[in-house]
């Protein structure tokens, strides 16, 4: 979403990470680039005024001017301030009262409100351990309430049932005491939308508000609308007491103008961020992650949960104990390409990681895609039993056999047998370094956070065997000198002792 203002600031601060000494002039001209790239993204002007002149501010002041590295304090400075744009601190849902908790959903309609109660009602379930009970006040809308229905089914969370004729303000009755007969901890009240704001929406939310009395009131609206977006929460803010605001389709190419814009502006802060079709493509949102993200210094934290949530520990144990073992087979590798495929692909991968913002353009602009992980896994599934355990195998015969199987070529088949040697070479090393426990030590010493020349600031990934070519260091020399929220390149407890299993 916000690739061409991460591309223009990166081409900003590239030039002044370039410069040994900083000039009032350099930061001046920097911050007119800044102002005309926040512009093109869509932000709103007096965002963009408040912005440039605070981070101006501090900027020329002498403490960046006279800094051994100014172009990095630069940086620094736009990180906090873009954090402080988008709202500081992750605000929580509040769930610390009686329940049942009422959240009640309101918008416009095309805004995604129904998916978005069945996606958060799934997150509430899987998560928070609740019991969630979801109800559609939708009477308008053709089949609005069957939708929430057969979404409610999906994500296995329970939805009121419908009774053909009711009033908004007699469904939301029923669904409190239905909820407090059934020992429910979160109530979501989906309630309809109009395709504009008036006097009418209102009313009907004012009256719901008033009847199941909600703990939070969200606002649902689509980031590709940008601008509008900020004004049509002004107007719900004005009329409404909302809590939160969740943003839909952040995954698509808006500008990014309505989250940098939607705090300043309204208030009211960004709880959630929807991010795809799926029912769990939802996700709190967290602005310093996103400012990360906008900088190019990648979301580690983001991508160690998303791992967590979906690599299955049998598997990560399985795994760490051939790792351990110096074994990587084809059906190792099989098992990390689909696990690639389960968190998200190559690209949001990459965009993840700090320092891969260019890696991420050179893998596009070689046509290295989320396709080639599908084309991989197919000439793997055309192997025998054997062949998978033993790929040295693979005689030139074989190869064309696999190739036509798969849909692929022989230079594709070799693609993936140089891939699968690069990888056998890297655990071959991790067992030369004592196995996990090595690995974890060069974690907590020059690896990953301290920037020596074991760490993946030196080395760098190893080659994809032509898919995309190599990744080849990731943060130049000097290491990437700590990951972004994990303090100085610790890594989470979890993590830790996944690397400490022999």
């Amino acid at each position: 979403m916000f690739d061409s203002l991460s591309d223009r600031l990166g081409g900003v601060f590239d030039r002044l990470r370039g410069r040994g000494a900083l000039k009032e002039d350099d930061v001046r001209a920097a911050m007119r680039e800044v102002r005309i790239a926040l512009l093109e993204a869509d932000v709103a002007l007096p965002v963009v005024r408040r912005f440039v002149d605070r981070v101006t501010e501090e900027a020329i002041g002498q403490n960046v001017l006279r800094s051994v590295t100014p172009g990095q304090m630069v940086v620094k400075i736009v990180n906090d301030a873009l954090i402080e744009t988008l709202g500081g601190a992750n605000v929580e849902l509040d769930l610390a009262a009686t329940p049942p908790v009422v959240i009640m959903m309101v918008g416009l309609q095309g805004s995604g409100k129904t998916t978005t109660t069945a996606k958060l009602g799934k997150l509430l379930r899987e998560k928070h351990d609740k019991k969630v009970l979801m109800a559609s006040l939708d009477v308008n809308r053709p089949a609005a309430q069957e939708q929430l229905k057969v979404l409610g089914e999906q994500a296995q969370v329970a939805t009121l049932p419908i009774i053909a004729g009711q009033l908004p303000v007699e469904i939301a009755t029923r669904a409190v005491n239905a909820a407090k007969l059934q020992a429910v901890d979160v109530l979501l009240l989906d309630t309809a939308g109009r395709l504009h704001v008036d006097s009418a929406l209102m009313d009907e939310m004012k009256a719901v508000s008033a009847v199941s009395a909600p703990r939070e009131t969200l606002l649902v609206v689509d980031a590709l609308t940008g601008q509008d977006a900020v004004n049509v929460a002004q107007s719900f803010a004005g009329e409404v007491d909302l809590t939160g605001v969740v943003l839909t389709r952040m995954d698509g190419d808006a500008r990014g103008g309505a989250a940098l814009s939607m705090r300043a502006v309204t208030g009211k802060p960004i709880k959630f961020a929807a991010t795809g079709e799926k029912l769990d493509a939802i996700e709190a949102f967290h602005p310093e992650r996103v400012a990360g993200r906008i900088l190019g210094m990648g979301d580690v934290v983001g991508l160690v949960e998303r791992a967590a949530a979906t690599v299955q520990v049998e598997d990560a144990e399985r795994m760490a104990a051939r790792m351990a073992k110096g074994q990587f087979d084809m059906n190792d590798l099989r098992s990390q390409l689909k696990q690639m495929q389960n968190m998200g692909g190559i690209g949001a991968l990459a965009g993840m990681l700090p320092g891969m913002k260019k890696a991420k353009a050179a893998m596009a602009d070689s046509g290295m895609n989320d396709k080639v992980l599908v084309h991989l896994e197919a000439i793997i599934g055309s192997m025998t039993v054997a062949e998978r355990a033993r790929p040295e195998l693979l005689n030139a015969k074989r190869k064309i056999r696999l190739a036509k199987g798969s849909g692929t070529n022989v230079q594709d088949v070799n693609k993936l047998l140089k891939m699968h040697q690069e990888m056998g070479k890297a655990m071959k090393q991790i067992r030369k370094m004592g196995g996990m426990k090595g690995l974890a030590a060069m974690f907590g010493k020059g690896g990953l956070g301290g920037g020596g020349d074991g760490g993946m600031g030196g080395g760098g990934m190893p080659d994809a065997g032509g898919f995309g070519g190599s990744f080849g260091g990731m943060g130049g020399g000097g290491g990437m000198g700590g990951l972004p929220g994990l303090g100085g390149g610790k890594l989470p407890a979890n993590i830790n002792d996944l690397l400490k299993k022999k």
